[in-house]
């Protein structure tokens, strides 16, 4: 089942991130970001073409409060960002008793492959399950995004669902991968990672 939740006033600190509530200020490094063509197609939406396109998807993030900034400690820039949404239909049909969201997220181009996801990811698996008390986690990503694929796979997912996803912001129907990562598994999951 969807629960409501509200993360939009929490700061959880990393070895090299911040994960915050998104503030006004944060709108030139997400049109820095968010304007990259590539960036936001991998997550089904299209890059954006203006600053004003920016500051109005900035405050629906901040409006929904599901949606953190990840800011890069050592350059005190917003280089991301991450969020617990709302569970699809088919999820919630094949795990009804669970309290479940999904993990998102989207990373500046010029920070990929610092392992910097990964660290968000885990995080926010952290308070999720010790703070929010959620049963489980679902994250997703197309057949082609081998980099996401990667995230999930190191934070402790496991596949369980391969299905259609459609982007009407992009008119395209992309092969999607979904994983869930439930409470219980996390004491075997720091097990293989020791």
């Amino acid at each position: 089942m969807n629960v409501p939740i509200d993360i939009s006033g929490i700061h959880i600190e990393t070895d090299r991130l911040l994960l915050r509530p998104i503030q006004p200020t944060d709108l030139d490094d997400f049109y820095a970001y968010a304007k990259v063509p590539g960036v936001g197609e991998m997550a089904g939406w299209k890059h954006h073409e203006s600053i004003q396109e920016s500051q109005t998807i900035l405050d629906m993030l901040v409006q929904k409060g599901e949606v953190l900034a990840i800011v890069h400690q050592a350059d005190g820039r917003m280089i991301g960002t991450i969020g617990l949404h709302p569970a699809r239909e088919e999820t919630l049909e094949r795990y009804p008793q669970l309290r479940i969201r999904v993990v998102g997220y989207v990373l500046s181009k010029a920070y990929w492959g610092q392992g910097l996801m990964p660290e968000a990811v885990r995080a926010l698996i952290q308070y999720s399950f010790q703070t929010l008390k959620l049963d489980a986690l679902v994250c997703c990503h197309f057949a082609h995004n081998s980099q996401s694929r990667r995230v999930i796979e190191k934070s402790g997912f496991r596949l369980y669902a391969q299905g259609k996803y459609v982007s009407e912001q992009l008119n395209k129907t992309f092969d999607d991968m979904c994983y869930i990562l439930l409470r219980d598994d996390i004491g075997s999951v720091a097990k293989t990672e020791s």
